[in-house]
């Protein structure tokens, strides 16, 4: 094992029973992971038979390591992420400590049973991290880590280590650099990442791993890096003559060689392992003096399977800064498919698994029998469970979020400016909210009018540094960081700012510290995001996602800008609600409203689609009428109003956002031409779609919108618009069953201005009056 030297204290490591009886239990995780997986697949009833699925060779690389580090290290503020194809391991260890009724053993990817992969939210058992989409898992404990800090009542103090558990071929995910890079991420030392470095990827075995290379890349970003290679028996070979040449000789070959050896027969392992050259003879003659088994159990002696060694690496982490380490394993060890180069989905035979029962002392018949209470492996897991337990998060209740602040906007103004003056107003109308508010961007606040909002709240980091700029007059952002900043500013990376956003607002339920996560970015960039932060959703968290610019209205930008698919994002993102407001104080409202969803069980994310057009303020006609005035607020939050009504209206144009402009004016010219047309604000088309599906029996979403603002007994034909692809506004014909034309944006844009981007995607008042003369005629 190679090591930067520990510099820091050592992590406290239990004594808990002998390495023998660790060795017991190694066993029985191996066991009980891949009976899990055999349950599923060859015992349990399958009408439709398809392949249920699982990862026994997956599983069988990692035990060693987390039987290490759940029966001897783990502490109870300490928080794991383990690597999607080991959910078994998981759940075997959690069941050996007390943890998981057996009831759920026989049900791993059953409807209510054990998920696929570790799910916070939906396994019966302690999962700390949902996992599954690659990458993400192991950034998770890099963004959990910066929220426990923020969170943490001491601010940035870090609160136990956050380790994670990596497949090796992980690392060839961008967002796993995306993150590593940060500059904040060096100074976070309680991060520890094992690497599972079998070599192997789901169709292969990779030829070239180039560990080196990572090793060197992970020590660059100033991490510690540890590194496992060789187990205690393989160790004790290299110091006896012809060791020297059998270390050399298994450094220098390849990793498909390896692995084709590792399912020799013995007698062909002898022939082969040698090699040609210098080297061959006395390695030759240092296998003579090893008996049969003991080859065998050589060859796979590697450090990421030698408890001892394990036990060590964690012992000398470095809690100063991040620590990686490399633990060579071998995928499917234990298991007859042991190096085999399809192993990864590969499912044991009853036949193997009998034998496998046999080797580790387990009656088939019984697979999930625990160790006897009085034995000492009973008593370690016992022991184990005990020390991990939990304290039960207390719940919070976030602050109230008021409803409307009570400022009338006027004059001209964008939606993207009225976010960042509804942050100052609340700072000011509601204190106690406004200090929940945690704002996230990725290098992009100035341009997204977080300015003042930044100079009021400051900037997080760990601990304080100096303001070189403070005395400048000049400079008009100021950038004050401190541990009690409310503003995480991050690189252009749009995959760290969700996965940060997804761990801010999961505080409420891992901590029971609701937090308000407001993240900022360029609304082009969102769909690069959309996974990550989808995933978040699905693990708990509640964030608001805030895209500005947005849409082909950023005409000078050209169409590598200009956003076109977003604005469906709130009816087919589930956990999520949508809004594009069309005024600033149509802004204020939804932003209150999503920010009251947030870091409560019943709760939800948000996307607020937002843009920079200067619009006439008065155009929103907003009544005076506390009464009316909270009406429209309703109606507003609730996904649109009515904001032009005539007697008899011949044709409805619906228009969201910042085409509500061209939808007034053709409303007007067309009542030139002697045809009335009513002006519909769409503010939220997935709350809409909502309302119309529990309409028609499907969902239980309220749908007194749909009456008031499409009432039946005003049906007409209806002309919809949007900055946009058109099919998000397209259900709304449903509504009344009425003649429909759809306008939006379904091709790439290019630059331009305003008048010719819009003309030319058939967007403007023009195009808006010929559809509504067309669908009338």
């Amino acid at each position: 094992m190679t090591t930067a030297p520990a510099q820091a204290a050592a992590h406290s490591v239990t004594d808990e029973g002998s390495f023998d009886t660790l060795r017991q239990v190694e066993d029985r995780v191996l066991w009980l992971s891949s009976a899990i997986v055999h349950h599923a697949n060859r015992v349990r009833a399958n009408p439709s038979g398809m392949k249920v699925g699982g990862h026994q060779a997956s599983c069988a690389s990692m035990v060693s390591i987390m039987t290490t580090l759940w029966f001897r290290h783990l502490r109870p503020e300490d928080r794991v992420s383990v690597k999607p194809h080991a959910s078994p391991v998981l759940h075997a260890i959690n069941y050996l400590q007390g943890k998981l009724d057996p009831s759920y053993l026989p049900t791993l990817r059953a409807f209510g049973g054990l998920q696929s992969y570790p799910s916070r939210s939906k396994d019966p058992d302690p999962v700390d991290y949902s996992t599954g989409s690659v990458g993400i898992g192991a950034t998770a404990t890099i963004w959990g880590a910066i929220a426990r800090r923020y969170a943490s009542e001491d601010a940035g103090t870090p609160v136990g280590r956050q380790y994670a558990l990596v497949g090796d071929a992980e690392l060839d995910e961008g967002a796993i650099w995306e993150a590593v890079l940060d500059p904040q991420v060096a100074e976070l030392g309680e991060l520890v990442w094992i690497v599972d470095l079998n070599r192997q990827s789901l169709d292969r075995v990779v030829p070239d791993i180039a560990a080196d290379r990572l090793q060197g890349m992970f020590a660059s970003a100033g991490w510690q890096v540890l590194t496992l290679k060789y187990g205690k028996l393989l160790e004790e070979l290299f110091a006896r003559p012809g060791g020297t040449e059998l270390r050399r000789r298994l450094d220098a070959m390849p990793n498909p060689e390896y692995q084709r050896l590792l399912r020799c027969p013995v007698d062909e392992l002898r022939r082969r392992l040698p090699g040609e050259g210098i080297d061959a003879a006395p390695l030759a003659a240092l296998l003579e003096q090893l008996d049969d088994t003991t080859l065998v159990r050589a060859l796979s002696n590697l450090g990421g399977h030698d408890l001892s060694a394990l036990d060590h690496a964690l012992t000398a982490v470095d809690d100063r800064r991040p620590t990686v380490i490399f633990a060579y394993t071998v995928k499917g060890y234990g298991l007859p498919t042991q190096g085999h180069p399809q192993n990864h989905s590969s499912l044991l035979t009853t036949a193997q698994i009998d034998e496998l029962a046999a080797r580790v002392g387990v009656d088939p018949q019984r697979p999930w029998d625990a160790f006897p209470a009085s034995s000492a492996a009973g008593r370690l897991c016992a022991q184990a469970g005990a020390r991990l337990n939990r304290e039960p998060t207390r719940s919070t209740t976030p602050p109230t979020v008021p409803t409307d602040i009570g400022r009338t906007p006027t004059g001209t103004a964008t939606t993207q400016a009225a976010l960042g003056r509804v942050l100052l107003d609340l700072t000011r109308a509601a204190p106690e909210t406004a200090g929940r508010i945690v704002t996230v961007s990725p290098d992009v606040s100035s341009s997204t009018n977080l300015g003042g909002w930044v100079n009021k709240v400051g900037v997080w980091a760990p601990t304080e540094r100096v303001n070189w700029f403070h005395d400048d007059a000049e400079t008009l952002l100021h950038w004050r960081e401190k541990p009690t900043g409310q503003h995480i500013e991050l690189g252009i990376a749009e995959t760290n700012l969700v996965g940060l956003l997804g761990e801010l607002g999961a505080t409420w339920s891992r901590w029971g510290k609701p937090l308000l996560p407001i993240g900022v970015l360029y609304d082009p960039f969102v769909q690069r995001a959309l996974e990550p932060w989808s995933f978040g959703m699905y693990a708990g968290g509640q964030s608001i996602l805030v895209g500005t610019p947005s849409g082909v209205t950023l005409a000078p930008e050209g169409g590598a800008h200009q956003s076109i698919t977003t604005p469906s994002l709130g009816i087919e993102q589930p956990g999520c609600t949508t809004w594009e407001p069309a005024f600033a104080l149509d802004t204020e409202w939804t932003l209150l409203a999503a920010m009251a969803r947030l870091g409560r069980p019943e709760g939800g994310s948000a996307y607020l689609r937002l843009s920079t057009r200067p619009v006439d303020q008065s155009l929103a006609q907003v009544p005076e009428d506390p009464a009316a005035r909270e009406r429209r607020r309703r109606q507003v939050v609730a996904g649109a109003y009515l904001l032009r009504r005539t007697e008899q209206p011949q044709v409805t144009i619906a228009a969201m956002g910042a085409l509500v402009t061209e939808a007034l004016e053709a409303a007007e010219r067309l009542a030139q031409q002697g045809i009335p047309a009513d002006v519909v604000c769409v503010t939220s088309p997935g709350l809409l779609f909502k309302a119309l599906d529990a309409r028609s029996g499907h969902g239980s979403a309220e749908t007194w919108i749909l009456d008031q603002v499409f009432p039946a007994a005003r049906a007409t034909p209806l002309v919809t618009v949007l900055d946009g692809h058109p099919h998000t506004l397209a259900f709304l014909a449903n509504i009344n069953q009425v003649r429909l034309k759809t306008l939006g944006v379904t091709r790439f844009g290019q630059s331009g201005s305003l008048e010719d981007v819009y003309r030319y995607h058939g967007i403007d008042t023009d195009s808006i009056i010929r559809a509504a003369l067309d669908i009338t005629n």
